[in-house]
C-alpha cells in the first residue's frame, strides 16, 4: 500500500473539526427561533397550556416538550457527525403553516392553530439546520404534537360505541336492557353514557405512552407501528369492558357498589392494569441489537443547497412574523361589534303567532348577538323557533362551536336520546337538518337545525369554518346563524317529523328573510 492511500483512510480531521465549530451557532440559532415562535405566536402557545392546566385529558402535555428535550439529547453523537446546513426550501413549508395558522384563527379553531404552531417546529430544525439534521432526530420532533390537546372529536363516537359493547355484553350476560340513545335500563337501575365514559382519557394516554414505548423499545419501523395501533385499539375494547363490568359490579351489588367515586377508581385501576399487561406482551419482541452507528449519515447531502445560517435565521423569524402581524391588523378592525335587529318572521302559509310555548326548553348557544324565540301555530301544530345569531364572529362567540348544544350533558331535566341526519324538501330546494329526540320526565320533543352562514346552508363544520375564514380574510361579512325549530311528540317522533317539515316549507322564505334584513344593518 502507498503511503499516500493510507491518508485517505485517516479521519479528516479539518472538517470534523469544521462540523464541530458549526454546533454551537446553529443550535443558539435554533432555539433562539424557537423561542421568538413562541412569543410570535404567544396567544396560542398559552391557550394550550391552559388547556393543560385545566383539563386532566390533556395535562400530560407539561411532560411533552421535556421528553423531547432528552430524546433529543440522547442522539447528541449522531448529531454531531452531522453538519447543519440551512436549507431554503423549508421557508415556503414554513409561510403555508403561518398561511393555516391564519385561516384557524380567523375562523377560531384553537386546535388548528396549534397544531400548525407545533408544526413549524420541526420544519425550522429543518430549515436552519438542514434536513439531515431533522431526519435524524425525526421522532423526537414528531413527539411533540402529542403536545396538542386534541381528540374532542372522538367523544361523541367513543360513547357511542361504548354504549353499543356494554348493552350487548349485557345482552349475552343474559341481562335485559332497554336503550334509547345513550340511556340503557336494566332491572336493577338506570345508566346513561356521559363524556367521562367514552374512555378518551384512557385513549390519548394509551396512545402516547404506547408510541413512546414503542420508539425506546423497538428499532424497526414496522414493529413500532404495530405496538402503536395495539394502544389505540386495545384502550378502546378496554373502556368497553371497564364501562360492562362498572355496571356488572354495581348490579350484583344491588347499586352499592360502583357508583361515585368507585366508578372511577375501579376504571383506573383496570385500566392500569391492561396498560401493564400491554407492555409486557409488547417486551417479549423487544429488539436490543445495537442500533445502527451513530457516525453512519441518515440522509443524502451532496445535493443539496446549503446556505449561510444567519440570513436563514433572518428570514425565517420573518416568514413566521407574517401571520399574527396580519392578524393582528384585521383584529383591530373589527374591534367593535354592532348591535344586530333581528326581526320576527312573518307568519305565512296558515302558521300564525303563538303566545304559549312549546316546552320548557330552549338551546344552548353561547354569545349569541341576537337570540329570536317564538311559537307558532297551525291549527293543532305548534312549532317553537330558536335563532341564534351572530354577527363578527370571534372566540367564544361563534356559530361553530362544541359549546353550542340542543341539550347539555347531565341536564336535570331534559336528556338527547339520539341524533341523525336528514334531507327535507322546500319552497327553495332541499335543505339537510340535523334531527335530535329530546325527552323529559313528562314530554317528547323533536329538533330539527341548521346552519345559516351569510346566505348559505350547510351542517359540515369545518366548510362552516373555512366560510367564516374566507370572509374574514377578505374582511367581508361572516354573519351566521343556526336555525332551530321543535315540536312535541307522544310516542313515536314521525308525526313531529311532518309537522316540521311543513313549517320548514311553508316559513324558510320568511325566515330567510328576517336573516337577509339582519345581515344587511
Amino acid at each position: 500500500m502507498k503511503p499516500e492511500s493510507k491518508s485517505l483512510l485517516q479521519p479528516d480531521n479539518t472538517a470534523a473539526a469544521a462540523v464541530s465549530a458549526a454546533w454551537p451557532v446553529a443550535a443558539v440559532l435554533g432555539i433562539a427561533a424557537v423561542l421568538v415562535l413562541f412569543v410570535l405566536y404567544w396567544q396560542t402557545a398559552w391557550s394550550t397550556v391552559a388547556i393543560w392546566r385545566r383539563s386532566e385529558t390533556f395535562a400530560h402535555g407539561f411532560l411533552i416538550f421535556p421528553i423531547s428535550i432528552y430524546l433529543i439529547w440522547t442522539r447528541r453523537h449522531a448529531l454531531a457527525v452531522l453538519e447543519p446546513k440551512a436549507d431554503w426550501r423549508g421557508l415556503a413549508v414554513l409561510a403555508g403553516l403561518g398561511f393555516g395558522w391564519l385561516l384557524a384563527n380567523l375562523a377560531g379553531v384553537l386546535v388548528v392553530e396549534q397544531f400548525a404552531l407545533v408544526a413549524m417546529i420541526p420544519t425550522l430544525v429543518w430549515t436552519l439546520l438542514g434536513l439531515e439534521v431533522a431526519w435524524s432526530i425525526a421522532f423526537p420532533l414528531a413527539f411533540l404534537f402529542f403536545a396538542v390537546p386534541v381528540g374532542e372529536a372522538l367523544i361523541p363516537p367513543m360513547m357511542e360505541f361504548t354504549a353499543d359493547f356494554t348493552v350487548m355484553a349485557l345482552q349475552l350476560t343474559g341481562i335485559p336492557v332497554y336503550r334509547e340513545g345513550l340511556f340503557f335500563t336494566i332491572p336493577s337501575g338506570e345508566w346513561s353514557v356521559v363524556e367521562g365514559c367514552s374512555g378518551l382519557r384512557y385513549l390519548i394516554a394509551s396512545f402516547t405512552l404506547g408510541t413512546l414505548y414503542g420508539y425506546l423499545t423497538y428499532r424497526s419501523t414496522a414493529r413500532r407501528i404495530v405496538f402503536a395501533a395495539l394502544a389505540v385499539v386495545v384502550p378502546i375494547i378496554a373502556n368497553g369492558l371497564r364501562a360492562y363490568m362498572i355496571v356488572m359490579i354495581a348490579h350484583l351489588s344491588d347499586m352499592r357498589l360502583a357508583l361515585g367515586v368507585d366508578h372511577y377508581i375501579y376504571g383506573w385501576v383496570f385500566f392500569g392494569l391492561v396498560m401493564l399487561l400491554l407492555f409486557w406482551i409488547g417486551s417479549f419482541w423487544r429488539e436490543d441489537e445495537a442500533p445502527v452507528p451513530e457516525t453512519e449519515r441518515v440522509g443524502p447531502g451532496s445535493g443539496r443547497r446549503t446556505a449561510k445560517l444567519a440570513p436563514v435565521f433572518l428570514a425565517a423569524l420573518a416568514v413566521g412574523a407574517i401571520a399574527p402581524a396580519y392578524a393582528a391588523y384585521l383584529a383591530r378592525l373589527s374591534t367593535e361589534t354592532p348591535p344586530v335587529a333581528l326581526n320576527m318572521p312573518q307568519p305565512a302559509a296558515g302558521w300564525e303567532l303563538a303566545s304559549e310555548s312549546v316546552a320548557d326548553w330552549q338551546p344552548r348557544y353561547l354569545g349569541a348577538d341576537a337570540l329570536l324565540a317564538r311559537t307558532y301555530r297551525k291549527g293543532d301544530r305548534r312549532v317553537a323557533l330558536f335563532i341564534p345569531y351572530y354577527t363578527r364572529q370571534r372566540q367564544g362567540a361563534e356559530l361553530i362551536n362544541t359549546q353550542n348544544l340542543m341539550v347539555v350533558q347531565k341536564h336535570p331535566v331534559w336528556s338527547d336520546i339520539g341524533e341523525s341526519r336528514r334531507t327535507i324538501e322546500t319552497a327553495a330546494g332541499t335543505l339537510e337538518i340535523q334531527q335530535t329526540r329530546l325527552r323529559s320526565p313528562s314530554q317528547n320533543l323533536l329538533v330539527w337545525h341548521w346552519n345559516w352562514l351569510n346566505g348559505e346552508h350547510t351542517l359540515n363544520p369545518y366548510a362552516a369554518k373555512l366560510l367564516e375564514a374566507k370572509a374574514k380574510l377578505l374582511q367581508a361579512p361572516d354573519d351566521a346563524a343556526a336555525v332551530i325549530i321543535a315540536a312535541p311528540y307522544e310516542d313515536k317522533p314521525e308525526r313531529a317529523a311532518m309537522v316540521l317539515e311543513e313549517f320548514a316549507r311553508d316559513m324558510l322564505r320568511s325566515i330567510e328573510a328576517s336573516l337577509e334584513t339582519a345581515a344587511r344593518q
